[in-house]
């Protein structure tokens, strides 16, 4: 079982993981300008892989040998790496960054829907629904409604990156298993990224041919630093820890915090103006959280001396 509700600890974890997943959109911009999507991909999981096992290494822990576990990383590597990376990589070869950051937001309503048939601990219920349903309409609001005006182009940019963000939430799913075969959270962190990069090499090397494209900048080289130890390695430490503790459909409101982290070090970093529709946004979104979250219904109902249990509304209507 995990808990419905997260605390503190993972609250400050999920801050912390859309700062990181933030940067990749605009890790990603740069160096679609000069590379090509497979060798993006593949360079990050591969960088992000070697500094993960350097760090298994100096921590004193080894990863597993079993066939059980590696075909678990795998399976994560394929739904959690392999096919979103490279669906989001090439979806913002034609489509902006703001529009895809909001289909991406998706996300928790593919996870809500796939939690609710596939675990038994993390059912759909009415304010959950709500919640990411308030939460997507702050994302959408505050990136901005003329991001919204090129969503009739470039349709099958779109649909990947929709595809991305479903595969996002097959693969919260998936890595729950992590928990019960009682791996620390950088050990899986490590394996997929492993795993990864054994899928994505040889297609990146017959596809792109990487040895005849041309010296990346220091601009890029720096982007694919930033990409692959922070928005992947750090991330994805992250990711599991919450993941073991929170479950798929909590850990997956990350996607409503990425484009709030974006526009606030935007404007903290690079002196970008903060306009009303980013607080109205950010206020819908913390709305939308804290119903999912289960703590907004409680704390109504507590409020008028009504008791509430988790999962039901007012005097068992659920």
């Amino acid at each position: 079982m995990v808990q419905k509700s997260m605390g503190a600890a993972e609250w400050g974890m999920l801050l912390g993981l859309s700062v990181l997943w933030g940067g990749s959109f605009l890790f990603n911009g740069i160096l679609v300008r000069e590379l090509p999507p497979f060798t993006i991909v593949t360079a990050r999981v591969a960088l992000a892989a070697i500094a993960l096992h350097v760090i298994v290494r100096m921590t004193g822990q080894a990863m597993p040998r079993d066939r059980q576990a590696w075909a678990a990383f795998f399976g994560m590597g394929f739904l959690n790496n392999v096919i979103p990376f490279l669906l989001i990589v090439w979806g913002q070869t034609h489509i902006a960054s703001g529009l895809a950051s909001i289909l991406n937001a998706t996300t928790p309503l593919f996870a809500v829907v796939v939690a609710h048939f596939l675990t038994a601990d993390e059912k759909m219920t009415g304010n959950r629904l709500i919640g990411v349903i308030v939460g997507f309409a702050g994302v959408a609001l505050m990136i901005g409604p003329s991001v919204l005006s090129s969503l009739g182009s470039n349709v099958l940019a779109q649909l990947a990156v929709l595809g991305a963000a479903f595969s996002y939430s097959l693969a919260g799913i998936f890595g729950r298993r992590f928990r019960r075969m009682g791996l620390a959270p950088i050990i899986p962190a490590a394996g997929q990224v492993t795993a990864s990069t054994v899928l994505l090499l040889p297609v990146a090397l017959f596809v792109d041919h990487p040895w005849t494209l041309g010296i990346p900048s220091s601009e890029a080289w720096m982007a694919l630093t930033g990409l692959a130890i922070l928005s992947t390695a750090i991330a994805y430490v992250l990711f599991f820890r919450i993941l073991a503790t929170a479950g798929a459909t909590n850990l997956m409101l990350v996607t409503f915090l990425i484009p709030v982290s974006a526009i606030l070090l935007g404007a903290l970093f690079l002196g970008e103006q903060l306009q009303l529709k980013h607080f109205i946004g950010m206020a819908m979104i913390a709305v939308g959280l804290a119903a999912i979250d289960g703590r907004l219904l409680t704390l109504a109902l507590r409020g008028e001396g009504r008791h509430v249990v988790p999962g039901w509304g007012e005097c068992g209507k659920r």
